[in-house]
């Protein structure tokens, strides 16, 4: 029987993403999305994670194990807190979407560059790139950025403007870091646009690193619980 994942969504826009990397790369499995826009919608309102929504990402997350599920992939970097709190919950595995790629950015370089649309994600990730490198004994600088305004035009529908401003912002931290790390899975779609030669240090995105990452964890346990 296939293993069934379920992907816990703040952003609905990004089912089609994380489907599509499922058929490429995890051929055959179940998967299903849970969508609640209020766990991000209402951290941007607060400023930070609260307990409250803490509390309703943990309740879901035991909702997905309840449903079934084999494992469950948290999307969004801003509830990456609740993800850890949630592992001592449930008896399947829970995997933050930004873990892989903040350990490859302390594989990588010295200098890891942030970018992010909202500082509620933005911290969350710097934080998460900090304690990595702290694990693995390396010191690193981590050198943060909002793309100011991109957020807003995103809300606004203006979308050529988000994408316009997410690249600048990339291109300027760009210039001061080893690798640059992009906080949202859905700013992964503009960089992936931007022409090979404007930027010349690696950007890392989560969903890609994400999906290989869970792909390595299925294949090394097909039979148990993925780790």
């Amino acid at each position: 029987m296939p293993k069934r994942i379920a992907f816990l969504h703040t952003v609905g826009s990004l089912i089609p993403v994380f489907r599509g990397l499922c058929d490429e790369l995890l051929p055959g499995v179940d998967l299903f999305n849970m969508v609640d826009e209020s766990l991000l919608q209402n951290t941007i309102r607060e400023g930070k994670l609260s307990e409250h929504t803490t509390r309703r990402c943990v309740n879901l997350i035991a909702s997905a194990e309840d449903a079934g599920a084999d494992a469950v992939l948290v999307t969004c970097s801003s509830v990456g807190a609740a993800v850890e709190l949630a592992r001592s919950f449930v008896q399947i595995p829970v995997f933050r979407v930004d873990q892989p790629m903040a350990e490859r950015a302390v594989e990588m370089g010295n200098r890891i560059g942030v970018a992010a649309t909202l500082r509620t994600t933005l911290e969350p990730t710097a934080a998460l790139i900090a304690r990595q490198a702290n694990l693995a004994n390396k010191h690193v600088e981590v050198v943060t950025r909002i793309c100011e305004g991109a957020f807003d035009a995103s809300i606004a529908g203006e979308v050529a403007r988000h994408d316009e401003l997410v690249r600048a912002g990339v291109a300027a931290l760009a210039e001061n870091v080893d690798v640059i790390v992009l906080a949202q899975a859905s700013m992964a779609r503009v960089c992936a646009s931007m022409p090979e030669d404007s930027i010349r240090i690696p950007i890392l995105s989560s969903p890609r690193l994400a999906i290989e990452h869970l792909a390595r964890a299925l294949a090394a346990n097909p039979n148990q619980e993925c780790s």
